[in-house]
């Protein structure tokens, strides 16, 4: 049974959908990569899953937590999965601390309500939570307070406060946004021991595909609110299918072989309110036809494990199960 499962996920605000329709899995222990240009929905995917966003957002489909459904599940019920058996890192994490409390009282409040820990017990915990992340002289700096600390050792300390439930699937969005590349390289690495210390599973968003191609299992790429291809990391970044993972993998300049001119998609993610009929993305698809324009694609597999949502691929698909069955 999946950790996770997301089956035909809507958000829409004020009338107009966001998201139109996305289905993931997740397994135990599994890192998935979730990437797409800004307003491809990535993250409202997951803040709809856990109940964050506003009350006027109009949220249908099914969220599966070990097979129990969360989707407007009460607040109660909501408050014990996050925090607990789901943590998130949010993309500003100098915004997510509260400036007046210190690192302390942020971080055993985190603990007294995921592990019920009091007295001692929760602050040997808070001190060994900021040694774990790599906060020197943790057991000084819980006095502290977030102003006084760097833009790493924050988000060093957002990755603590999300580990006090002991959760079993972290959410990073943007993990490494606006860190320079070394503090980068340090929270990544700090992440991927972590994973293989506890088991736990991670869902990494973001817009860098070098971060996702070293540090998951499985890369989903969403455009204007839908997912377009799934696939094995090693795959999607050695053959992508689809013409817009295409595209964001040939923006990627190479690190070795001879220089080459990076290829741009043309155009800009269409706006919500006015979408395209048929295939979102064929306004700027260099290989768009008359049908792309007429019909959605979905989401379907090509192979075992991957799949796509393009005419073309569906196309090919029908064409090799049509040889397959003379």
């Amino acid at each position: 049974m999946p950790l996770v499962s997301i089956r035909d996920l809507s958000v829409a605000f004020n009338g107009v959908p966001v998201l139109r329709g996305v289905a993931l899995s997740l397994q135990k222990g599994e890192a998935l990569g979730l990437v797409g240009e800004s307003g491809s929905g990535k993250s409202v995917t997951w803040l709809a899953a856990l109940g964050l966003l506003p009350r006027h957002a109009k949220i249908s489909g099914s969220v599966l937590l070990d097979g129990r459904e969360i989707l407007a599940a009460p607040a109660s019920e909501l408050d014990h999965v996050r925090g607990g058996r789901v943590a998130m890192i949010f993309q500003d994490p100098a915004s997510a601390l509260n400036p007046v409390l210190s690192i302390r009282k942020q971080l055993c409040e985190a603990l007294a309500l995921h592990r019920d820990l009091t007295g001692d017990a929760v602050k040997a915990e808070a001190r060994r939570l900021l040694d774990l992340v790599g906060i020197p002289d943790a057991a000084r700096r819980l006095s502290a307070y977030p102003h006084e600390f760097s833009g790493g050792q924050v988000q060093r300390i957002m990755i603590a406060m999300a580990l006090a439930g002991n959760p079993d699937l972290l959410i990073a969005d943007e993990p490494t946004t606006a860190l320079d590349a070394t503090i980068q390289a340090q929270i990544l690495e700090l992440l991927s021991s972590i994973r293989r210390e506890t088991g736990m599973a991670m869902v990494l968003i973001s817009h860098d595909l070098g971060v996702v191609a070293e540090n998951c299992d499985r890369v989903a790429v969403m455009y204007a609110g839908r997912i377009v291809e799934e696939a094995p990391a090693h795959q999607l970044f050695a053959d992508p299918v689809h013409p817009y993972a295409q595209g964001l993998i040939g923006a990627l300049p190479p690190l070795d072989g001879p220089r080459r001119r990076l290829t741009a998609i043309p155009g800009t993610v269409p706006d919500p309110a006015s979408m395209p009929d048929g295939c979102a993305f064929a306004p700027r698809c260099e290989l768009a036809a008359e049908p792309c324009r007429l019909a959605t694609p979905t989401l379907a597999p090509i192979a075992d494990d991957r799949s796509v949502a393009c005419i073309r691929a569906e196309a090919s698909r029908r064409a090799l199960l049509g040889i397959a069955a003379e």
